[in-house]
Protein backbone atom coordinates (compact mmCIF):
# COMPACT_ATOMS: atom_id res chain seq x y z
CA UNK A 1 0.00 0.00 0.00
CA UNK A 2 2.86 2.39 0.81
CA UNK A 3 4.40 1.72 -2.58
CA UNK A 4 1.15 2.58 -4.36
CA UNK A 5 0.88 5.84 -2.44
CA UNK A 6 4.51 6.73 -3.20
CA UNK A 7 4.02 6.06 -6.92
CA UNK A 8 0.80 8.09 -6.91
CA UNK A 9 2.48 10.99 -5.14
CA UNK A 10 5.40 10.89 -7.56
CA UNK A 11 3.00 10.98 -10.53
CA UNK A 12 1.14 13.97 -9.10
CA UNK A 13 4.43 15.82 -8.51
CA UNK A 14 5.63 15.16 -12.05
CA UNK A 15 2.37 16.46 -13.50
CA UNK A 16 2.34 19.50 -11.24
CA UNK A 17 5.93 20.44 -11.99
CA UNK A 18 5.44 19.85 -15.70
CA UNK A 19 2.62 22.38 -15.74
CA UNK A 20 5.05 25.07 -14.54
CA UNK A 21 7.48 24.70 -17.44
CA UNK A 22 8.52 27.51 -19.76
CA UNK A 23 6.75 25.65 -22.57
CA UNK A 24 3.48 25.85 -20.61
CA UNK A 25 3.72 29.62 -20.41
CA UNK A 26 4.93 30.06 -24.01
CA UNK A 27 2.00 28.06 -25.40
CA UNK A 28 -0.52 30.19 -23.54
CA UNK A 29 1.00 33.58 -24.37
CA UNK A 30 1.98 34.22 -20.75
CA UNK A 31 5.74 34.27 -21.21
CA UNK A 32 7.92 37.28 -22.01
CA UNK A 33 7.82 38.42 -25.61
CA UNK A 34 10.83 37.48 -27.73
CA UNK A 35 13.44 40.19 -28.18
CA UNK A 36 14.50 39.40 -31.78
CA UNK A 37 17.83 37.73 -30.95
CA UNK A 38 18.84 40.55 -28.61
CA UNK A 39 19.40 40.21 -24.92
CA UNK A 40 17.76 43.49 -24.05
CA UNK A 41 18.33 45.64 -21.02
CA UNK A 42 18.19 43.55 -17.83
CA UNK A 43 18.69 46.06 -15.02
CA UNK A 44 16.35 45.51 -12.07
CA UNK A 45 13.21 47.57 -11.61
CA UNK A 46 12.23 49.28 -8.39
CA UNK A 47 9.27 47.31 -7.01
CA UNK A 48 6.55 48.55 -4.70
CA UNK A 49 4.60 45.78 -3.00
CA UNK A 50 0.94 46.39 -2.24
CA UNK A 51 -1.22 44.37 0.18
CA UNK A 52 -2.78 41.13 -1.05
CA UNK A 53 -5.62 41.76 -3.46
CA UNK A 54 -3.84 44.72 -5.10
CA UNK A 55 -1.40 44.59 -8.01
CA UNK A 56 2.25 45.41 -7.23
CA UNK A 57 4.01 48.21 -9.10
CA UNK A 58 7.41 48.16 -10.80
CA UNK A 59 9.21 51.11 -12.38
CA UNK A 60 12.50 51.72 -14.17
CA UNK A 61 14.05 53.86 -16.87
CA UNK A 62 13.34 52.32 -20.27
CA UNK A 63 15.23 54.70 -22.53
CA UNK A 64 16.62 58.20 -22.70
CA UNK A 65 14.13 60.42 -20.92
CA UNK A 66 11.51 57.66 -20.55
CA UNK A 67 10.29 55.76 -17.46
CA UNK A 68 8.11 52.68 -17.55
CA UNK A 69 5.58 51.65 -14.92
CA UNK A 70 3.97 48.21 -14.85
CA UNK A 71 1.55 46.48 -12.51
CA UNK A 72 1.24 42.79 -11.90
CA UNK A 73 -1.90 41.11 -13.11
CA UNK A 74 -4.44 40.02 -10.57
CA UNK A 75 -6.97 37.23 -10.42
CA UNK A 76 -10.35 37.70 -8.81
CA UNK A 77 -13.19 35.29 -8.20
CA UNK A 78 -16.77 36.49 -8.09
CA UNK A 79 -18.56 35.80 -4.82
CA UNK A 80 -21.69 34.62 -6.61
CA UNK A 81 -20.08 31.91 -8.72
CA UNK A 82 -16.81 30.11 -9.25
CA UNK A 83 -15.87 32.09 -12.37
CA UNK A 84 -12.36 33.55 -12.19
CA UNK A 85 -11.74 36.97 -13.72
CA UNK A 86 -8.16 37.78 -14.77
CA UNK A 87 -7.31 41.47 -14.81
CA UNK A 88 -4.30 42.03 -17.10
CA UNK A 89 -1.21 43.94 -16.11
CA UNK A 90 -1.04 47.60 -17.11
CA UNK A 91 2.03 49.33 -18.49
CA UNK A 92 2.63 53.04 -18.97
CA UNK A 93 5.64 54.94 -20.32
CA UNK A 94 6.03 58.59 -19.32
CA UNK A 95 8.62 61.32 -19.86
CA UNK A 96 11.25 61.43 -17.11
CA UNK A 97 14.22 63.77 -17.65
CA UNK A 98 16.16 61.95 -14.90
CA UNK A 99 16.44 58.83 -17.08
CA UNK A 100 19.78 58.83 -18.92
CA UNK A 101 20.51 57.00 -22.15
CA UNK A 102 21.06 53.26 -21.63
Amino acid sequence: MRRVRAVGLAAVLVLALGACSQEYYDERGKADAPVAEQRGEDSPAEVFNFPDGFGNLATKCVGKGKRGYATTKSVQADDDDDEVVVIPANAVIVDDPTCAAP
